[in-house]
């Protein structure tokens, strides 16, 4: 069963939309779905999926990473009342959170970069259970980057990790011993620890929880030390403060973008 048809399921189960069943039989209809905010347009590929399951037909005006004005038509809409209306809410569900997600990803890129152009935006894994992929791409739309997918793609050295190893050089070596070609990042949270980081085989330092100023200082100590490695920060990090950061690592990682955000108000209209 792929995502769709599960997310279907969790609308219809195996019994369908009763209340469109008791009104409707094969009654022929089209109609427009509205961005009803202004955004970056994200998940119009998904919802031309569960449309297509439902037996709809979703014709788009636009395309996923388009800016969207509000009141725009985004899509044309045909099929059989109970198609359309059994697909409805999943699918603007979908466009909703997709695109408020890229909608906020692609403002803070575009802030960031005004001042670091190389600078990357990524999201964490702070992301819905089940919808993770999605969420993702929505960032990848918006500008951003997924950053590391889940705990098999990237090797990432955090705090328990170090508090159960007792050592920064330990976990490198029994990680590098082990090491098939993957990427290597460490997580630190003091000076002391960014500069053992620095000294050892990794490809990542993330300063976590560092204030701007901090983060900036210890990042020139680390890039005197080893200048090929990449510097993300992360921990704590806002619309509102995320400028301060944005003149001196490689990359910027938050939560925000895929936990905090406000989605997209759509709307199904029937004619």
């Amino acid at each position: 069963m792929n995502d769709i048809t599960r997310f279907l399921k969790e609308d219809l189960d195996e019994i369908g939309d009763i209340t469109s069943n008791a009104l409707f039989t094969n009654e022929q209809t089209k109609g427009k779905i509205i961005a009803k905010n202004d955004c970056i347009l994200a998940g119009l590929s998904e919802a031309i999926q569960v449309f297509s399951k439902t037996g709809a037909e979703l014709v788009p005006f636009k395309k996923d990473g388009d800016i969207v004005e509000t009141n725009t038509i985004i899509a044309e809409i045909k099929g059989s009342i109970k198609s359309i209306l059994s697909g409805e809410r999943l699918a603007l569900n979908i466009l909703g959170r997709m695109s408020g997600i890229a909608t906020v990803t692609n403002d803070l890129v575009t802030k960031c970069r005004k001042i670091n152009p190389e600078i990357e935006i990524a999201a964490t894994r702070k992301t819905t259970p089940g919808f993770r992929k999605y969420e993702k791409k929505a960032v990848e739309i918006g500008g951003g980057s997924s950053h590391r997918m889940g705990l098999y793609d990237a090797f990432m050295i955090k705090d328990n990790h170090l508090k159960m190893i007792g050592s920064i050089e330990k976990a490198v070596a029994l990680i590098q011993n082990k090491n098939d070609g993957k990427i290597v990042e460490i997580e630190v949270e003091t000076e002391k620890d960014a500069i053992t980081a620095a000294r050892q085989q990794v490809d990542v330092i993330m300063l976590d929880n560092f204030p701007s100023k901090k983060a900036f200082e210890i990042t020139k100590i680390i890039r005197k030390i080893n200048p090929s490695i990449m510097i993300e920060v992360s921990g704590g990090i806002t619309p509102e403060n995320i400028v301060e950061y944005a003149s001196f690592p490689n990359r910027i990682s938050l939560g925000y973008i895929t936990h905090t955000i406000r989605n997209i108000d759509f709307s199904l209209e029937l004619e």
